[in-house]
């Protein structure tokens, strides 16, 4: 079996690109979805707590928009904040993992793969690529957020470029090509590799 990581800047489509392969029947892991899951553990949020203190919490909990504006805005509590959590998705995935070993590839969806190292985990890596103001236009849509929230996001991920470099597979969503098609051949091309496995 083939692990093959997902990944690509905020706003590129990652997601969109997700549900195509989940369509073809690759069970995909939304590591970004799943790290949100931890957030109401006891554990996670002491330590959540003794960092930054009570300003990030609610009445149901970590409250993760005041969180999010938190980290993106201080690169040593985004720091704290993927050592916390990296772990714990790291042994979820692996679980996962063992759990769809019937199938020929999965995939981890992941935003920042190559920024946390876990890209090394991985036998193959697709990288999703869009124009930055698409990208910015989607974000401010999705999340309700300003241009220059989103910019500041955008600043903790390495460039399109330098993620493109490093991958085997690239889906571009800039609007020059359509997505299906970019899928089905990775798709084809999986197959195929892990038959000679």
């Amino acid at each position: 079996m083939i692990k093959v990581g997902l990944t690509g800047n905020i706003g590129s489509g990652k997601s969109t690109v997700a549900r195509v392969f989940e369509t073809l029947g690759v069970p995909v892991y939304h590591a970004d979805s799943e790290a949100k899951h931890f957030l109401g553990e006891s554990d996670v949020q002491d330590s959540l707590f003794l960092e930054f203190g009570q300003e990030i919490f609610n009445d149901s909990g970590v409250d993760k928009k005041k969180l999010a504006q938190l980290v993106f805005k201080d690169k040593n509590a985004l720091t704290f904040l993927n050592s916390l959590m990296h772990p714990l998705v790291r042994k979820d995935f692996e679980n996962w993992t063992i759990s769809h070993s019937g199938f020929p590839y999965l995939i981890q969806e992941a935003a920042i793969l190559f920024e946390s190292g876990l890209y090394k985990m991985f036998d193959k890596v697709i990288t999703v690529v869009s124009l930055q103001e698409l990208a910015v236009t989607r974000v401010m849509a999705r999340d309700g957020v300003s241009e220059k929230d989103v910019l500041l996001r955008m600043n903790n991920q390495w460039s399109s470029k330098k993620k493109e470099e490093l991958s085997d597979f690239v889906v571009y969503n800039d609007g020059s090509k359509l997505i299906i098609p970019q899928v089905l051949e990775i798709h084809r091309q999986l197959i195929e590799l892990n038959k000679l496995l």
